[in-house]
């Protein structure tokens, strides 16, 4: 399949990498942000970049959505910036945002209904992998739809599960991935605290037990940001408020218990509510810190904390 021009609309931190590995492989790729400063680095690095998501999608065959949320994804197609309307004719939307299998698939009987073709395939790997072009899709739609689309699913990712032609699957098995994922970065933030609390080295903490059977991925990857005292966003305390959010909201409505979920999720609203929504997620170590009257890092201080609302932070 050849593209003409493939927009990307949202060049946060998986947006950026993705769109940027699209331009490496040399698809026709243009990138849209409302963000000025997004817009202008991937104008910068790849030469085509725009403020105007309508301007971006205009004549697209295939549009590529990476925004936060299922609001924000039906305000581009639909809304007014007429996403949707300024692509070609028979498009390919794909769609890479995490959110509710039902609005998945609302949104993708709403394009389908257009002539147009719809992916739910939301990511898994986070910014770093993104920029790697070593992203795990995990992808439903239509078969036709999911051929179209491999040119582009070769040049983002390293494993892309095709989870069959139902719309939604690929949003229901990241729910499933976000679930575990904020238990174990909330787990592995309140072992850290712990061990600080019973005054052990944290560096020999984190080389013991990423070697010992209670290690995880999650463990792994974010202890080190605490190590090093750095919060800048990979990945933000909001994305797992919002998406614990849709694990809470799906498990209700399907009558299931969800315990360990349900306290993540609020050790992520407090670590929130104590102003640290748009730093990295591995903050919930430090709201047990501040709780328990620790100093996880000499350099660290309450006004640290304190004015974390106000740095700047990605939430995509």
């Amino acid at each position: 399949m050849t593209f003409n021009k493939i927009a990307v609309i949202g060049l946060g931190a998986i947006g950026y990498g993705l769109a940027a590995n699209l331009a490496r492989n040399g698809l026709p790729v243009v990138g849209a942000d409302a963000n000025p400063s997004a817009a202008a680095r991937f104008a910068d690095e790849f030469g085509k970049a725009t403020g105007s998501s309508r301007e971006a999608a205009s004549g697209a065959d295939a549009v590529i959505l990476v925004v936060v949320n299922a609001a924000q994804c039906e305000s581009v197609l639909f809304g007014d910036a007429g996403v949707l309307a300024s692509t070609a004719a028979d498009a390919l939307i794909i769609s890479c945002v995490t959110m509710d299998p039902a609005e998945t698939r609302s949104i993708g009987a709403r394009i389908e209904a257009t002539g147009r073709a719809f992916l739910d395939a939301p990511t898994s790997g986070g910014p770093a992998r993104a920029a790697e072009g070593a992203l795990t899709l995990l992808a439903s739609g239509r078969e036709d739809a999911m051929k179209r689309a491999e040119p582009i699913f070769d040049a983002i990712a390293s494993k892309v599960y095709g989870l069959g032609a139902e719309v939604g699957v690929g949003s229901a098995f990241k729910m499933i991935n976000q679930l575990l994922a904020g238990v174990h970065i909330a787990a592995a933030c309140e072992a850290i605290a712990f061990a600080k609390k019973l005054g052990l080295d944290l560096s020999r903490v984190y080389e013991v037990i990423t070697a010992s059977a209670g290690n995880s991925w999650m463990f792994e990857n974010r202890v080190p940001h605490i190590l090093d005292n750095d919060y800048a966003p990979k990945s933000a305390v909001a994305i797992f408020t919002k998406d614990l959010g849709i694990v809470s909201d799906m498990a209700r409505a399907a009558s299931f218990p969800t315990p360990l979920a349900a306290s993540a999720l609020q050790m992520f609203l407090m670590t929130a509510a104590s102003g640290m929504a748009r730093e990295d997620d591995a903050s919930v170590a430090r709201l047990y810190a501040k709780i328990a009257g620790l100093e996880l890092h000499p350099r660290e201080t309450e006004a640290d904390v304190g004015n974390s609302a106000t740095r700047e932070g990605a939430l995509r």
